[in-house]
Order: C-alpha cells, then structure tokens, then sequence
C-alpha cells in the first residue's frame, strides 16, 4: 500500500480533531483511499501542552521549511488560522509541488485567486472543504454531485456562534449580553467575539460560496455584512408576532444578470427550512435551476466534525495520487 506523508502546520483544536479523525477511522481510511496515511511533521510552538491525543516529540517542528521543502511530503494541512503566515505557507508548499487542503476561511476568502491559481500553475491540488461550515460537504456537492446547476439562491447559516445565541434569545428569552455569555460559557463563542457576532465570519464563508457556486471574486470586506449585536426582546418579538424567527442570513441571489448578496439579521419564516435550525448548528438552502431546492444541515465547528472534512479532502488527494 502507498504511504502519503502529511505536513501539519499547526495543532490547535482542528489540527488535534483532524488527527484523531485520521488515527480512529485509519482502517477505514485506507480502504478507501487505497493509501497509508501519515501526519509525518507538525509545525507547532508549544509541543508540551496537554493534549488528548499521544503524538511523539519527534514529529513537532517549529521551523515550517521541514515541512513546505521535505521531498518526502506529499501533501500539507495548514490549520494555523488567520490570514498570514498562512497564505504564504501554502503558496510556498504549492510552489514546492505539495498539494494543500486547509479549514482557513479567512485565509480562501483573503486570498482566493492566488491561491487557485497557484495550484492550476502548479499542477497541485487546492481543497478547501472545512473552511465553509465545518463539517458539511457543502463545496464537494456545489462542484461535483450538484456542477450541472446553474444557481439561483444560497442562504445559509453559516455561524454557529450566532444561531446559538438568536436561538437562546428566542427560545429561552435571554437578553443578548445573557445569550452572548451563555455562549462563551459553553465555548461556542470567543473571549472576543467580533468576527462571529459582526458577520466577519460569515462574510468569510459567503465570499467562498460566491467564487464557487457563482465564479464571482468578492472580497469579504465588500460584502455588506450586519451583525447581531444589535438585536433586542423587542425585534425577537416582533419577528414571533409575524410567524418568523430571527437568523443570520448570508445570502447570494441572482438578480437580472447579476448576483445580490449580504450578511445580515433576517425574518424567516418558521415554515421555512433555515428557521428550524438551532443552537450551534449550521445549514444552507441551495437553489439550483436542475436540482430544485436542497437544504444541507449539521455542525459547522468543532475539532471533530471540521477534521471530518480535512481528512476527506486529505483522502480525496491521496485517492488522486
């Protein structure tokens, strides 16, 4: 059986989730991918700090070069998060001839045509699936299963973080400050949760869906993004008394020969499919021209559900290889 070495640059909660993904399903995972699977090198700062999996010292670097220029590494992960390094970590493995998968929302939506267009130039494969709603195969099904569409409509919850907290507001009357602390309490929300609770985060995951459903580059800081910061009991109340919930909707609609898209605070309906997701969980309802209406439900975040996705795109690879 083939072995296919793995770089790991960085292992925080997604890199450590992606990791036990691929040590307890490994028989299952070389079925499949007709591949032995190896995370070989883990670019990590902090080496000793606890952890729920056992990963030899051996393995941990601190100088990514062992990884982005080892002959011997056929593929690298990056899980760093954030804009750069990482971009340029993954261009460079590109550029080495290593093919890349990454969970990097911020990262794809930043940088998304050098990025693709690295790979293309050099004959490497560029897979992405984590960085739009965790663990849903939501990209796969837009390019493959679902490419004979052409799309009409895409709303999606994308953030976890705010449909827990307009899910506590609505469901259990909270006041936003109670649901925002609730959320941090149960660790879906960050000390400082700007980037969830403004749309920066979704803008991120809309900016993606919109090069690959709809081959348009928008830039997320062009998305006109709102926030929930700013929703009240009374706006709770006032959607209820009109038969609607509250979400926050990124959407992409063609208009005319166009595309209108936005982040922000939407009526839906409670017959409508998005209005029966709850707490932490993600969903996307796509309409295609073929298809019709689908709608693509789970969780978004999450070390396990997202390394679910990472070690899929890592298989499909090692597949292809």
């Amino acid at each position: 059986m083939k072995k296919v070495n793995v770089g790991l640059l960085g292992f925080g909660n997604i890199g450590v989730g992606s990791y036990k993904v691929l040590e307890m399903n490994r028989k299952r995972i070389a079925e499949v991918s007709g591949a032995d699977i190896e995370f070989t090198k883990i670019l990590e700062k902090d080496v000793h700090r606890k952890r729920d999996v056992s990963v030899s010292l051996d393995r941990f670097t601190q100088d990514p070069d062992v990884i982005l220029k080892d002959p011997s590494i056929s593929i690298v992960v990056e899980l760093l998060g954030g804009i750069e390094p990482a971009s340029g970590f993954m261009l460079a493995a590109m550029k080495n001839g290593k093919h890349v998968v990454t969970a990097n929302k911020a990262a794809v939506a930043a940088n998304y045509d050098e990025l693709t267009n690295t790979a293309k130039a050099g004959g490497v494969m560029f897979r992405f699936e984590a960085s739009v709603c965790g663990g849903i195969p939501l990209l796969n099904a837009l390019t493959t299963a679902l490419a004979a569409n052409e799309y009409e409509e895409i709303l999606g919850i994308l953030n976890g973080t705010t449909n827990y907290i307009l899910t506590q507001m609505t469901e259990n009357g909270l006041a936003y400050e109670e649901a925002l602390k609730a959320a941090q309490d149960k660790g879906f929300a960050e000390a400082d949760p700007t980037a969830d609770v403004e749309g920066i985060d979704a803008a991120n995951k809309l900016s993606i869906l919109l090069s690959v459903a709809f081959g348009m580059r928008v830039p997320p800081e062009q998305i006109p993004a709102e926030g929930i910061s700013k929703i009240t009991k009374t706006d709770i109340d006032r959607a209820k008394a009109e038969g609607a919930k509250i979400k926050l909707i990124a959407s992409a609609k063609k208009s005319g020969n166009g595309v209108v898209y936005s982040v922000k605070p939407t009526f839906i309906p409670e017959d409508h499919p998005l209005a029966g997701v709850g707490d932490e969980f993600n969903a996307v309802f796509v309409k295609g021209n073929a298809v019709d209406e689908l709608m693509f439900y789970g969780k978004g975040a999450g070390p396990l559900p997202t390394g679910s996705a990472v070690i899929g795109d890592v298989v499909e690879i090692a597949k292809a290889l």
